[in-house]
């Protein structure tokens, strides 16, 4: 885990704000929901595949989380043209992103006040995913990790998923912003 380094090599830094489901470059949708996963329809009609995308949606006081984020995810997954996959290992790196996103919600449920925000940014090379609350806890895989014991497992799951992950706190603000970031597949 990496909690220095809150963004990947490159330092993407953070969106602009107001951003919530439109690409760098790209209109956002007409009529599109607040939080939904606008098409990545770049304004000029040509294809964009390296601009990096942004999908936010605000969690704060819903309830059924876990399944929205999981089907927000989703949604910017087919957007994004990671499904549907066309091969075995597309298909895994979908799942694999689909898993960690319940993984930091559930964990934002059950260790913090709930998830505030899901935020999702992917280029073609990486997936970030982050999970923002209220909670004041710092998440660690369980050491040592007990295969056959329930409970416990979200954060060794994602630390064997993802390339890196790590924890952002803003000074003065309470809450943090869990990360991880998977590779795109091939």
């Amino acid at each position: 885990m990496s909690t220095t380094r809150p963004y990947s090599p490159g330092e993407r830094g953070p969106e602009p704000s107001g951003a919530s489901g439109a690409s760098e470059g790209v209109a956002p949708a007409v009529g599109a929901a607040a939080g939904a996963a606008a098409p990545s329809v770049p304004t000029d009609g040509t294809p964009r595949s390296r601009e990096r995308q942004v999908r936010r949606l605000r969690l704060e006081g819903e309830s059924g989380v876990v399944p929205l984020a999981r089907d927000f995810t989703r949604q910017a997954l087919h957007a994004w043209d990671w499904l549907p996959a066309a091969t075995a290992d597309r298909r895994a790196a979908a799942e694999d992103v689909l898993l960690v996103v319940s993984e930091l919600v559930t964990n934002a449920c059950l260790h913090a006040e709930g998830p505030d925000e899901l935020r999702l940014t992917c280029d073609n090379k990486v997936i970030r995913i982050e999970v923002s609350d209220r909670g004041a806890g710092q998440p660690t895989p369980r050491t040592p990790h007990r295969a056959g014991r329930p409970g416990g497992h979200g954060m060794f799951i994602v630390q064997r998923l993802c390339l890196d992950w790590g924890v952002i706190r803003i000074t003065g603000t309470p809450g943090k912003t869990v990360w991880a970031e998977l590779g795109a597949p091939a």
